[in-house]
């Protein structure tokens, strides 16, 4: 909450990144079959995650149980995202209240894949909430669930699998077949915590807007399944429950149209200060998230 991530401290994020760069390049300068390549890179680094984390937790034990904890807290605090994701969003927020359009654009591109030149002030709030809400389970969500089946180097293995999926997981030509074990084993890693969603947020809003409990689960429950992505239409739909609008509709990939099914009810049109909504939703869903998995954790030790 304090510190975020500042770019100028070494992260171990950038480190798997650059190692899956070094692997890409390896795999096309040699002509390596690409499906091939994508399981071995989708096995070899989220392995390789695991255990250089698990060594440097078991050497940190071996000199004194606090140095273990210390450490593997500080490898669980860089998995999290939530003042990097919660700041992000607020720059966007910053420039539409300042009706810098042009501005906001170039700051929503930073977080979207999609196409942002022309969309207007809806559009830019609408992306940004389903941002803020899809990367609340990348983000947060799943590095602590992971944390807490398998500690600091299970949190990492996953953040190893994440980062795989952004950096090669399209669908394009060039990545069609390099990362598509990526993808799924993204898919695949994100599938409960994305379903956890439906209780999380409903919990979280009971702080926020304790009116929109129900409804937060009931559109969860009937618009989670409509999104193309096997994970990401639960965490949106239960964020526009929660704040009473529609997300989804039409988007832009490299000018190419990719409409997405419409979550939520439009009880009213969207507006700027709904993402300051969804950022403070954001944040409880963090705070939530650490008493339970915590507490699961504690109860898990003690039975």
């Amino acid at each position: 909450m304090i510190i975020g991530d500042p770019e100028s401290m070494p992260h171990p994020v950038r480190l798997i990144g650059k190692c899956i760069q070094a692997i890409e390049s390896w795999v096309l300068r040699y002509s390596i079959h690409k499906k091939a390549a994508g399981i071995f890179i989708g096995l070899c680094v989220p392995a390789a995650a695991f255990a250089g984390t698990l060594v440097l937790v078991k050497l940190a034990g071996a000199l004194h149980p606090v140095v273990e904890a210390g450490i593997s807290a500080v490898i669980i605090y860089t998995c999290l995202s939530t003042r990097s994701l919660g700041s992000a969003a607020l720059r966007i927020l910053k420039k539409l209240r300042r009706g810098d359009m042009t501005a906001a654009r170039k700051a929503l591109a930073c977080i979207v894949g999609r196409d942002t030149a022309e969309l207007d002030q809806s559009a830019i709030v609408r992306a940004t909430v389903e941002s803020v809400s899809e990367n609340t389970v990348d983000g947060i969500i799943s590095p602590l669930f992971y944390a807490f089946l398998g500690g600091a180097p299970l949190a990492m293995a996953y953040k190893a699998v994440n980062t795989l999926d952004s950096m090669i997981g399209y669908k394009n030509e060039q990545y069609l077949h390099l990362g598509w074990f990526s993808a799924r084993l993204d898919d695949l890693a994100n599938y409960i915590p994305a379903r956890l969603t439906l209780f999380v947020v409903p919990v979280a809003a009971v702080f926020l807007r304790p009116s929109r409990m129900l409804k937060i689960v009931t559109t969860g429950l009937r618009d989670g399944a409509k999104s193309p992505s096997p994970n990401a239409g639960y965490p949106e739909a239960c964020f526009a429950g929660a704040l009473g609008i529609q997300l989804g509709g039409e988007c832009c990939y490299e000018g190419i149209s990719s409409p997405k099914p419409c979550l939520g009810n439009k009880e009213r049109e969207n507006e700027t200060e709904d993402i300051l909504r969804a950022v403070c939703l954001m944040w409880l869903v963090s705070g939530c998230s650490l008493v339970f998995f915590t507490g699961m954790h504690i109860l898990a030790n003690n039975l």
